[in-house]
């Protein structure tokens, strides 16, 4: 395992990551999949779940768990405010969709557990936009339900 794919420390989550779920109303899932033992369905179900609207981005589908699928952040109307970015995509392919994220005005970028991409996540705070990296959204908000 390389240096760059370290496991998450739950026990110390910065108070930033904390408060990008409690102020999440809306989510664009990049990456998300209709096949359930996938991480990304898991975690999309949660959050509908949980009463967060998600908004499913993927280009092979055109609906995961009854909700709309868009082939990418541009294709969704852009009178639909999304708060945060979720992205379940190899480090490699997170630049451009932080671009895409950062061009629509979203107020958060999160790149879940196993990803992490400095120049993206500069690209974002540059903009002043938060940041997560390599925490997964579905972990952090049980864990402010159980402090709640």
């Amino acid at each position: 395992m390389s240096e760059a794919c370290k496991l998450p420390d739950y026990s110390c989550v910065p108070e930033e990551a904390r408060e990008i779920v409690r102020r999440t109303k809306t989510i664009a899932l990049v990456g998300a999949s209709p096949k359930p033992e996938r991480p990304s369905h898991q975690v999309m179900k949660y959050l509908l779940d949980k009463g967060y609207r998600v908004i499913p981005v993927n280009p092979g589908q055109k609906e995961i768990l009854g909700q709309k699928c868009y082939p990418s952040l541009s294709a969704i109307p852009p009178e639909t405010k999304i708060d945060t970015v979720v992205i379940f995509r190899r480090a490699d392919q997170v630049k451009p969709i932080v671009e895409e994220a950062l061009a629509r005005g979203v107020s958060a970028i999160w790149m879940q557990e196993g990803i992490e991409n400095e120049e993206a996540a500069r690209l974002a705070r540059e903009k002043g936009v938060p940041v997560v990296m390599n925490l997964c959204f579905k972990k952090v908000h049980l864990l402010e339900a159980q402090s709640a």
